[in-house]
Formats: C-alpha cells, sequence, structure tokens
C-alpha cells in the first residue's frame, strides 16, 4: 500500500439528538445522528404499526365516490342527448 493517499482513521465520538453518545473509529473526528438506538422507536419497544386495512378502506370508498360521480355524469350526459 501507497503511504500518504488513506485518511485519518481515528476515534471519533457519535452524538445524538437524544442526547446519547459513544466513542467508535471513523475518519470523522465527530458524527451527530438525529435518532440512536437509545431513542429509536423500534428498539424502546414503542414503535407503531399502521393500519393498513383502514388505509385500503378509505381508498376504496373514494374510489366509489369518485365512480357514482362519473356513472352520474355520464348519466346526464346521456339523457340530454336524448332530450335532443
Amino acid at each position: 500500500m501507497r503511504d500518504g493517499i488513506h485518511p485519518k482513521y481515528q476515534e471519533a465520538e457519535v452524538r445524538c439528538a437524544c442526547g446519547n453518545s459513544f466513542k467508535t473509529r471513523s475518519t470523522r473526528p465527530v458524527i451527530v445522528l438525529g435518532i440512536c438506538n437509545v431513542c429509536h422507536p423500534f428498539y424502546t419497544g414503542q414503535q407503531k404499526f399502521v393500519d393498513t386495512a383502514g388505509r385500503v378502506d378509505k381508498f376504496q370508498q373514494r374510489m366509489a365516490k369518485t365512480k357514482a360521480a362519473q356513472d352520474a355524469i355520464a348519466a346526464a350526459a346521456a339523457s340530454k342527448k336524448r332530450k335532443r
């Protein structure tokens, strides 16, 4: 390996927005995180599951309303044609 082409590998401090910090090694002396294993909901057990069935039901209801509105417009247009 050639000398002088690799970055300096040094001890680094990792800081989280929650206040947690720990030491590791990196090419950067300080690493700032937005979320870590101490405050992440998956690791703390406060994870919430998204109700995908509720989302699907809401989508199907919107689609039914849209289809009904389109059918009403088509029926109005058809009745207008017949009157002429």
